[in-house]
């Protein structure tokens, strides 16, 4: 049915018939499937194509974006996957900006995910003899874990202070609850006085020292400042400063059960179950979910919040940019504890951890915390783009002049052939560069890409309007085009429907060089900082940000991949010209 439904039940020619029945596009096509190399340059090109047409849909980007916590994390997807041996008893897990730290009902200490803070430093170096670990939790670049007799350890970056434990830490009895913050620590003692040590410059946090008022239960981190849950079931800010998260709504000095923080907001679990946050609640952190039970716990992200009901389930909310907000089925029931931090959430059952949210970077981030993986698909299809658009506006001036030159000849062709000496005489990237620096930063980066699109394809014609006149030259004696000029048929149709369709093969194999050549010149363009500006995305501009041999010793990722996929996107184009080269040479079809 297929075959008689497309055709392909004809009978196939035998030798013998080959050079008489099959057609010249037939050949051309069987010529071209024989050639592995170009059969395979082929599918390199359309995967890459399909990569970057279809990526976008799936990723797609947001140019505002920044994240200052995931800048430079190396490529991997474990930053949320736990140890095997703590999968199925976990008593405390706390993530930092790209890694994890947990402990199981053993009192071990696990740590996964990005944990090399520096050549010297890695959170893998857990410290030795701390006992029975019953708590840890996982600053910006810092760990901390608390053991069963209340002694407090601290490894990691502690370039500020931050690992700098005091030494009077036991006199005010055990220590019941530690946080670890942004370049600072914190620790609860079980009579409600509260340890500070790190930068306390970059964090709002005052405590006085000898006059607390020793009512602390608990405390929670955000980017600049703390919170605390006190014994009378209120919430408390830390700082001096008054910010958003200084001003504590009427409906959390009371009835508090648990308190958690983001970056920039608060927020609190009451004992009716209810959850009131406030602060800068921009990421949608304020619409709170409608729960199915009372909320009896809460763990707080970067932008996102976790909640735990009586009735065993998850909810999440707030920014969902890494998914940390899309819950699991799984998570749904039977959820005993929850954990979290960042853009990570843990949720112990019975038999198994389920977690959701940011798994990593497959090809890491840059400077910005931004997605390579990303900002490669959106900068691909945009490097494509400008020179596919290049191609055709170069493909259309060069059939125009290489085919009016070629038939009319004459004076006619005296003076395009001139015109084309005086545009092949124009050097591309100083021009560009020159006309880039004349637009600076006033014409809209929408304009300026159009005007790059433009001005490559206008400079890129001449190649081919040579090919074509010659070609046409040859072809205009042709017995053809005197039959149409004795049938009164117009010049330019014979021209543009008689001898050019003649020679489009010549056409097709050198538009597919100038494409490669077009996203090579592209690429050395924003290369160089003069062609698509960021924070719109190119090949090229992504290797302008990694100039810096710091950036090329130490965070490879960064130019690696985008130079891949350039190298291989243009190699392919390359060979499938060639490989049309040669299926279209009469000389390849001989037998």
């Amino acid at each position: 049915m297929f075959k008689k439904l497309f055709g392909v039940n004809k009978k196939e020619l035998d030798i013998f018939e080959e050079e008489q029945m099959q057609s010249p596009f037939r050949t051309v096509v069987a010529n071209f499937k024989a050639n592995r190399l170009a059969m395979t340059a082929v599918t390199g090109f359309l995967l890459i194509f399909l990569f970057v047409l279809i990526g976008p849909l799936f990723m797609p980007i947001n140019l505002a974006y920044q994240e200052g916590t995931q800048k430079n994390i190396a490529p991997g997807l474990d930053m949320m996957k736990l140890p095997s041996e703590m999968k199925k008893n976990p008593v405390s897990i706390s993530n930092g900006a790209s890694f994890g730290v947990g402990a199981d009902a053993n009192g071990k200490v696990y740590t996964w995910g990005k944990t090399r803070v520096s050549k010297k430093i890695d959170l893998k170096n857990i410290p030795s003899d701390m006992g029975k670990v019953v708590q840890v939790s996982a600053g910006y670049d810092h760990a901390v874990a608390l053991n069963e007799n209340g002694e407090v350890f601290a490894w990691g970056n502690g370039r500020l202070g931050q690992l700098d434990i005091p030494d009077d830490i036991g006199r005010h009895g055990k220590i019941v609850q530690i946080a670890a913050g942004y370049q600072i620590t914190l620790a609860v003692a079980e009579d409600g006085y509260l340890y500070v040590w790190g930068n306390e410059n970059i964090n709002d946090i005052k405590v006085k020292k000898r006059t607390q008022d020793k009512d602390i239960v608990k405390v929670a981190t955000s980017a600049d400042t703390a919170v605390a849950l006190t014994k009378s079931g209120a919430a408390k800010h830390l700082g001096a400063e008054k910010s958003a998260v200084s001003r504590i709504p009427d409906e959390a000095l009371s009835g508090v059960v648990d308190i958690a923080a983001t970056a920039a907001t608060a927020a609190v679990v009451k004992e009716d179950g209810s959850v009131v946050v406030w602060g800068n609640t921009k990421q949608g952190l304020a619409d709170v979910p409608e729960m199915d039970g009372k909320a009896v716990a809460i763990v707080g992200g970067r932008y996102h919040y976790t909640v735990l009901t009586d009735t065993g389930r998850a909810y999440s909310w707030g920014d969902n940019k890494m998914g940390q907000t899309k819950v699991p089925g799984s998570a749904q029931s039977g959820v005993a504890a929850i954990y979290g931090g960042y853009y990570q959430n843990y949720a112990v059952k019975a038999d198994k951890v389920v977690t959701w949210g940011l798994k990593g970077y497959a090809l890491g981030s840059d400077e910005l915390g931004r997605d390579v993986l990303e900002r490669i698909v959106n900068g691909g299809r945009m490097t494509m783009t400008v020179g596919a658009v290049a191609v055709i506006i170069s493909t259309i001036i060069g059939i125009i002049v290489g085919g009016i030159s070629g038939f009319f000849g004459g004076k006619v062709d005296l003076v395009l052939q001139r015109i084309t000496e005086v545009f092949t005489a124009i050097p591309f990237l100083p021009f560009a560069m020159i006309l880039s620096t004349i637009i600076g930063p006033k014409v809209p980066e929408g304009l300026r890409i159009t005007i790059i699109m433009v001005i490559l394809g206008v400079l890129s014609w001449p190649q081919l309007a040579r090919l074509v006149r010659a070609q046409v030259l040859a072809e205009r004696e042709k017995e053809f085009v005197t039959a149409a000029r004795a049938m009164g048929v117009k010049k330019s149709n014979i021209v543009f429907k008689h001898i050019i369709p003649n020679v489009i093969s010549v056409i097709i194999v050198t538009a597919t060089l100038d494409f490669a050549t077009c996203m090579l010149t592209e690429a050395s363009l924003s290369f160089l900082g003069f062609g698509v500006q960021l924070p719109n995305p190119t090949w090229g501009n992504m290797l302008f940000g990694c100039v810096d041999s710091v950036v090329i010793q130490n965070y490879w990722w960064r130019w690696v991949f985008p130079a891949i996929l350039l190298s291989i996107c243009v190699i392919c184009i390359n060979t499938i010209g060639d490989g049309l080269r040669d299926a279209i040479d009469p000389k390849s079809n001989e037998k």
